[in-house]
């Protein structure tokens, strides 16, 4: 295996431990178990555990503003935004180490990646909805939809109020149950 498809292997771990445990759980031994190689490989690789969250928070941001960049141009821009988002986190780890991120955006370069990516998300929705407000009402409704989704709301009928929120919000996005994660 190449340099780089072994760098690609521990940030897919990374990201895997990210989002099962969250930060202090991803330790490099145990990305290091998850990839299927040595701890200090991992340490060589990246040159320890921050560089390498830097690392992956800047790889989940650059799939992020890509699948924004890349949604289709024609039609509803927020139909078509919202579709391409909707389809990248059908990968939950991708949703969840972004939502880790947020959290730890006082770290230098997780910061940068994280404000980075929501800078560039609200650039293109801006270009493609003309319009500043339309646009921002856009980002905080994906805001609140990575929240919905992150706490799994859909599936947990003993919350009414929860439930009622996530219908109310899931119609008004037009989620489908796929983008629920049923």
């Amino acid at each position: 295996m190449s340099k780089e498809d072994r760098r690609e292997q521990i940030l897919d771990a990374a990201a895997h431990v990210v989002a099962r445990g969250g930060l202090a759980a991803a330790s490099t031994d145990e990305i290091a178990r998850q990839a299927g190689v040595s701890q200090p490989y991992v340490v060589r690789t990246f040159g320890g555990k921050q560089p390498l969250l830097d690392a992956l928070f800047q790889r989940i941001a650059d799939r992020i503003v890509a699948a924004f960049e890349d949604a289709p141009r024609e039609g509803d821009a927020a139909e078509c935004l919202g579709r391409a988002y909707l389809e990248l986190v059908e990968d939950r780890d991708v949703l969840l180490v972004l939502m880790h991120g947020f959290t730890a955006s006082s770290e230098p370069g997780t910061g940068a990646a994280v404000r980075g990516c929501m800078d560039a998300v609200y650039r293109i929705a801006r270009e493609r909805f003309g319009d500043d407000e339309r646009a921002a009402v856009f980002v905080a409704q994906g805001m609140l939809i990575n929240v919905m989704l992150a706490m799994d709301a859909w599936n947990h009928p003993d919350l009414p109020d929860l439930t009622a929120l996530a219908t109310t919000i899931a119609s008004a996005a037009q989620l489908s149950a796929k983008g629920r994660g049923r």
